[in-house]
């Protein structure tokens, strides 16, 4: 049963928008990923999935919706790069996130650190935390689940080695997922059309995580440019 405070509640059923933008990008600032927080939550999101300490608080100071957060962290000796050690962690506690969200899979961290070595101290030092398990497969969701994690994100399917070149989103995964858990699944990863979204939630989910569709028009316009290059090629101008 999930208590009537948890943040999991506030976003059942409903979008959650993820503001992030990359170095190399245009939008790369905080206090642009704040209005484009605030724009989301005027345009009917429940919620936020963010990254870095200094575009969270920006987007806590501009919106009250529940935050999912995230410190990318990249490594030489690793490929997980999402929440990989309790130092991000911790971060994320320290400024109010209200959930955290973290790499899930198998794959070894920093240091060569498992899971397991990751998130058991983590669990333990901080149980009333709302933890979400970005998951690439079945089996990363179900050792998430056993390691107590709160929630299961789709989030790193078709992005880790061994589902590379899935087509997203994954409706035969996600309706995995829902069937085999008897946790709060929540979709994210490839969602780029209203329909998608719709179909997501007709597979059962709990929330879903809407990304580069919404809050990244770089992105955006590539697609665009894409199909326009492709239709130049059967008919040149």
């Amino acid at each position: 049963m999930i208590g009537h405070n948890n943040p999991l509640n506030k976003i059942r059923g409903g979008l959650v928008v993820s503001c992030q933008a990359l170095p190399e990008e245009p939008l790369y600032s905080s206090s642009i990923m704040a209005k484009m927080a605030s724009a989301a939550m005027h345009g009917g999101a429940v919620g936020i999935r963010a990254n870095t300490v200094d575009d969270i608080r920006a987007i806590q100071r501009e919106v009250a919706l529940p935050v999912i957060g995230i410190i990318k962290s990249v490594s030489s000796d690793s490929a997980v790069y999402i929440t990989p050690t309790m130092k991000e962690a911790d971060a994320l506690v320290e400024i109010g996130a209200d959930i955290i969200a973290a790499d899930a899979t198998n794959r070894a961290r920093p240091g060569g650190v498992t899971l397991e070595r990751f998130f058991a101290p983590l669990r333990k030092k901080y149980p009333r935390i709302v933890f979400m398990a970005d998951c690439a497969t079945l089996e990363d969701a179900l050792r998430a689940r056993e390691l107590g994690f709160d929630c299961i994100g789709s989030t790193l399917r078709g992005y880790t080695e061994e589902t590379q070149g899935i087509k997203l989103p994954d409706l035969d995964f996600i309706r995995t997922l829902v069937s085999r858990l008897d946790l709060p699944v929540i979709a994210e990863g490839g969602i780029w059309t209203p329909e998608q979204l719709v179909n997501v939630f007709e597979a059962g989910v709990w929330a879903a995580v809407v990304g580069s569709a919404i809050t990244r028009p770089m992105e955006i316009t590539r697609r665009y440019i894409q199909a326009l290059e492709q239709w130049k090629d059967r008919f040149p101008l």
